[in-house]
């Protein structure tokens, strides 16, 4: 069974080719995280929203024309019949570049369906994205249905990205909330912070604080998740100075992703939107995380109060040591 649909791109070929293959772009309409082989028998894995992770191998590659894959599920409640194929072939046309995307193999008429549904949300992100660059925050993507340690940092990484894509050389010496850390400062900690917990999953990073500060994080933090995700939350972690449970390893993710996305947006004088779902639940793992001598070690200030009609994130940011004014 098939999905058959072609948009009109304001687009030419090869940037529309770009759009739909390359990660710094996929993150712009259809995923949060995404890792790209872009070569026959090459390998790819998007997180396409929290938790939701699809991954297959490209059979054929014509750049700037055709591009072929495999498509598959990687949650462990996938189906066996799991595997379909996507072509997307691109054309010029009057007025930019068609696109069409077709979907087949899908094993029954509920797979077309909610495939379906998936497509046409994207796309419209997709022509979105093509006419101004950024289709913005994607609601499918803001509070997941199905919360936990990671499915949560899969959610507080694409919050960060999106304010990270604001950061510019000219913010490098600006003043974040925390102390001692200008925002370049603080994108070295949270890119040593994200690295520390890949070398400690196993997972191959290398961080390169030449790219623009999205994309380095992006490029840190995707190889890091994947590798959560493989090994699971089951047992402990050794963080070199100490073994921590993984839970906790994963809310320290958590907390690095939107605490700090916190303080990138103060900086810059941006609002960041969280779903107060996402943010009450990273509270939890704050409170679970950051104990009196976690804090007696310097790495977290004294909670502050807060007025009682504070967002759910200004809660948060609190509870980590921030002062937070109305």
């Amino acid at each position: 069974m098939i999905y058959d649909k072609t948009v009109l791109l304001p687009l030419n070929v090869d940037q529309a080719f770009e759009l739909i293959t390359q990660p710094a772009r996929l993150r712009r309409w259809q995923t949060v995280a995404a890792r790209v082989d872009l070569q026959v028998g090459g390998a790819y894995r998007w997180t396409v929203t929290p938790g939701h992770h699809a991954a297959g191998t490209f059979t054929e590659i014509e750049p700037g024309k055709r591009v072929v894959f495999t498509w598959a599920w990687e949650q462990p409640e996938a189906p066996a019949d799991n595997v379909s194929t996507v072509a997307i072939t691109l054309e010029p046309a009057d007025g930019g570049t068609t696109v069409r995307f077709v979907h087949e193999g899908l094993p029954t008429p509920e797979a077309v369906a909610a495939h379906s549904e998936g497509w046409n949300h994207y796309l419209d992100r997709l022509l979105a994205a093509a006419s101004t660059g950024d289709a913005g925050a994607d609601e499918w993507a803001a509070a997941p249905a199905d919360l936990n340690e990671l499915t949560s940092a899969d959610a507080t990484l694409a919050i960060v990205q999106r304010v990270l894509a604001h950061v510019t050389e000219a913010d490098a010496q600006t003043q974040t909330p925390c102390a001692d850390f200008n925002v370049s400062q603080l994108l070295d900690h949270l890119a040593g912070s994200i690295s520390g917990i890949a070398k400690a999953l196993g997972a191959d990073v290398a961080d390169d604080a030449g790219k623009s500060p999205e994309v380095r994080i992006a490029d840190l933090a995707q190889p890091t998740l994947e590798a959560f995700y493989r090994r699971g939350l089951e047992g402990t972690i050794d963080m070199g100075f100490a073994e921590l449970p993984a839970p906790m390893v994963a809310s320290i993710l958590n907390l690095e992703f939107l605490v700090h996305a916190w303080d990138f947006s103060k900086a810059l004088g941006l609002e960041v939107s969280v779903a107060d779902e996402l943010t009450d639940y990273v509270e939890v793992l704050a409170q679970n995380t950051i104990s009196e001598q976690v804090r007696a070690s310097g790495s977290f200030a004294p909670a502050q109060e807060v007025a009682e009609s504070a967002s759910s994130l200004d809660r948060l940011v609190a509870f980590t040591g921030r002062a937070v004014h109305a």
